[in-house]
């Protein structure tokens, strides 16, 4: 047995020995309520988490918790991040039931999860003495959901950028996926005004509704690239004031994706383009920016991606890669290395009936370890 099999076993039975422990800690932080913009209360629950570990955590300007482990101090600090909220909003009844091997509960996975995985990795370095090549910096972070805009993540790496060598997001679901590639968005609300009127004497009189479904008719008419993927979405439309008013507001939220920045930045241009061409007369078209994603990719031949590949074969997974929107977008988008990992495999994310399995926390933290202690990925200190 080579001196990598002999790391990897270790590290997997201090996982396995550990992974009862890290699933009742993902149990716990759920129950703590996290909607967007919300994360107040379980910032809190989870540095006292950290607290009784022996850690000393810090809650930044942003609401992320903040925990730093020295290291060698071989390499640049490496982070890992683990998004604090979730989709459901407030008032959401959290109720964590136990399965036959799984845990079942709104957000378990996504990312009461992570947030647990964070812990456990300390705890299992703390139980092996074992110390990274580089400081490491465990956030848990705010705001990656929804219209979060990733502000937690742009905040940790502001403030740490000048030190970081790389950065891990840690997911819940999906072990066995390493996804290095960043999918960038921009999402815009635009609002159409106009005059209004009674739908029998006012007929004739331009409709804010009306007018809305020509821009949008526009939008799904716009010819988008397979490769790089590119993709449009109105999700959400609202308007009107009665079945016999012609409008005089309406408004849509509309999501734009990309891979590549210059194609997501093409399209924007394309969607406010037929927006300004309806601006005339008496209809005014308002266009407001409700969140932008940065887009890149850490080259799959990049050191820190097939190091996290390698892992996961002598693990005996068969590995991918993939493309989607994570906190690693922030130090992708950065030429960071970077890259965002799962925990364990599941279902349902985003509904309330989201269900993980317990049993392979233990591949998905062993892997993890392993990532930790393979750092520097035989990249230069930055």
């Amino acid at each position: 047995m080579n001196s990598r099999t002999e790391e990897l076993a270790q590290y997997r039975q201090q996982a396995e020995e550990i992974r009862g422990h890290v699933a009742n800690l993902a149990e716990r932080i759920c129950q703590v309520p996290a909607p967007p913009f919300q994360e107040e209360r379980r910032a809190e629950f989870v540095a006292d988490l950290f607290r009784d570990a022996g850690y000393q955590p810090t809650i930044d300007d942003v609401g992320n918790v903040v925990v730093r482990r020295t290291g060698t101090g071989d390499a640049g600090s490496i982070m890992l991040l683990g998004h604090l909220d979730t989709v459901f909003p407030e008032g959401t009844d959290i109720n964590v039931t136990r399965g036959e091997g799984t845990l079942h509960g709104p957000g378990i996975g996504d990312n009461s999860l992570g947030v647990a995985t964070l812990l456990g990795a300390a705890y299992a370095l703390d139980r092996l003495e074992l110390e990274t090549a580089g400081d490491l910096l465990l956030v848990a972070n705010v705001g990656e959901e929804g219209l979060g805009n990733l502000r937690g993540a742009r905040a940790a790496v502001d403030h740490f950028e000048s030190e970081l060598g790389a950065v891990i997001a840690v997911e819940g679901h999906s072990l066995g996926r390493v996804t290095s590639g960043a999918v960038g968005s921009k999402r815009i609300k635009v609002t159409i005004t106009g005059p209004g009127g009674h739908s029998w004497g006012a007929f004739g009189q331009p409709s804010a509704i009306h007018e809305l479904g020509r821009i949008i008719h526009q939008i799904d008419s716009i010819d988008v690239p397979l490769e790089p993927k590119t993709t449009y979405n109105v999700g959400v439309v609202e308007g009107g004031v009665s079945v016999n008013t012609v409008a005089p507001r309406a408004s849509a939220i509309i999501d734009m994706r990309s891979v590549d920045v210059d194609s997501l930045e093409t399209l924007a241009d394309n969607v406010d383009e037929i927006i300004e061409r309806r601006n005339q007369g008496d209809i005014q078209c308002e266009i407001e920016i409700l969140g932008e994603r940065p887009a890149g990719e850490t080259p799959e031949s990049a050191p820190i991606v097939q190091t996290a590949l390698s892992i996961l074969r002598d693990l005996g997974m068969d590995p991918y890669t993939d493309a989607s929107s994570t906190d690693a977008n922030v130090p992708i988008s950065r030429g960071i290395p970077a890259i965002c990992i799962g925990i364990t495999r599941g279902e349902g994310s985003h509904r309330v009936e989201e269900t993980i399995q317990t049993e392979p926390i233990a591949t998905g933290l062993a892997q993890l370890i392993a990532m930790l202690m393979a750092y520097p990925y035989n990249s230069p200190k930055r």
